[in-house]
């Protein structure tokens, strides 16, 4: 028995070292010297302090901000910590009665605006953390933004069209906005 008892042993050991402490600290030095500022959160300066990271949503509800996807985390919205989906199903009632809440608050903070509610306003990415919004969700709040600025439209759609993200490597995903760093250029341009 102590035959098999010793090598098991040592090779847990090793494996334990290689798996938990090697691997990470290599795979963490590379991160922090080839992308050096994703490794660190990529984080978000407003004068010398971090307002937030263009990698994780935040909670903007004020009719002058630009609004991201709704949150599915607790027990606060976007709340990193707690990543996850809602995990309701399209025919869920919860689900059906969280969108209907939502397209009426859209509604009610621009009542003149009778487009179609783009779906990633009123439903939850599978992190529950999106940070960004698809482009016609961005034009979507642009009149509301605007007007409640005291803005001309053409100026909040500027701003979107500077803050537009491609697709990655010029065909992965949609063209977006981070919804962060719009609100963060409106607030600049008022300056």
């Amino acid at each position: 028995m102590n035959k098999l008892i010793r090598p098991a042993l040592v090779i847990f050991a090793l494996i334990s070292v290689l798996t938990g402490l090697i691997y990470p600290a290599v795979v963490t030095g590379l991160a922090q010297a080839l992308f050096p500022r994703q490794a660190a959160g990529s984080l978000i300066e407003r004068e010398g302090q971090v307002v937030g990271s263009a990698l994780i949503g935040q909670n903007f509800s004020e009719p002058r901000y630009f609004w991201g996807r709704p949150s599915a985390t607790s027990p606060q919205s976007d709340n990193a910590a707690n990543s996850s989906g809602s995990n309701q199903g399209p025919t869920n009632p919860a689900l059906v009665d969280a969108v209907k809440g939502r397209i009426a608050a859209l509604r009610e903070a621009d009542p003149g605006n009778s487009a179609p509610v783009p779906a990633d306003l009123v439903t939850a990415s599978a992190s529950g953390l999106d940070p960004e919004i698809t482009i016609a969700a961005a034009q979507y709040q642009a009149a509301r933004v605007a007007r409640v600025r005291g803005l001309s439209v053409e100026q909040v759609q500027q701003l979107i069209a500077e803050n537009t993200q491609g697709r990655d490597l010029a065909m992965l995903g949609e063209p977006r906005v981070n919804v962060l760093r719009l609100n963060l250029a409106l607030d600049h341009l008022k300056r």
